[in-house]
């Protein structure tokens, strides 16, 4: 059995996109870098490219279920959700390095609070997975992730344009509502990560239709339990 999970790791780790998410984390990290730029506009500006590079990140992590060998991999005797979980539990060290070195290229005095924007993070990775996930067990496609990017980056740009301010998630350290904005944040996350649970589990039953030859009448058909 040890030798079995060794291989599967092995497996895993060969088919993640490592080079779609080094591309988005080269992105966001240059984002981060140029904080330190920001000259006179401060910690207002500096928090934005912040956002934008965390946002960079989740783009790359939208590919992380991207099987070309999706259909092959289906009949193999690990179930779904354990491959997802290794998949996700891979890149997760990958993440945290890259989140650290994006902290620490914001200057301190610009930087924002940890904690909080560290929620902000993991709730975008979080929805970059779950969506991920959710296309993978709503649709046939192998390589969903470059729907779900756009998808995400639509729905980035439209939230900050139209969220309702009665329930503002993107304010400025400064605003009196950042407290309860995270809050917000925190249950952003806890959905994330709700629906990205229930995207991965098997579903009970699949069935599908198909013609049975020699059938007595041309419409007739039959269920069948797809694989």
């Amino acid at each position: 059995m040890p030798r079995l999970n060794g291989e599967l790791v092995a497996m895993a780790g060969r088919t993640l996109p490592w080079g779609v998410v080094g591309t988005a984390g080269g992105a966001g990290l240059l984002l981060a870098t140029l904080t330190r730029i920001t000259g006179e506009t401060g910690e207002r500006l500096s928090l934005h490219l912040l956002r934008a590079a965390v946002l960079a990140f989740a783009m790359g992590l939208v590919f992380l279920l991207d099987d070309p060998a999706r259909h092959t991999t289906a009949t193999v005797p690990t179930p779904r959700p354990v491959r997802v979980a290794l998949r996700v539990a891979l890149v997760v060290p990958a993440t945290a390095a890259w989140w650290t070195a994006a902290l620490l290229l914001v200057p301190p005095e610009l930087r924002p609070p940890v904690a909080d924007i560290t929620l902000e993070a993991g709730a975008a990775f979080a929805l970059a997975v779950a969506g991920a996930a959710v296309a993978v067990r709503c649709t046939e496609a192998t390589r969903p992730g470059p729907r779900v990017a756009a998808g995400l980056l639509t729905s980035a740009v439209l939230a900050v344009l139209f969220w309702p301010g009665r329930w503002a998630l993107f304010v400025p350290v400064e605003d009196e509502r950042w407290a309860a904005a995270h809050d917000r944040w925190a249950v952003v996350l806890a959905g994330a990560v709700l629906v990205g649970v229930l995207g991965v589990v098997e579903p009970l039953r699949r069935w599908s239709w198909r013609v049975v030859p020699g059938r007595r009448g041309a419409g007739w058909r039959d269920l069948r339990r797809a694989g």
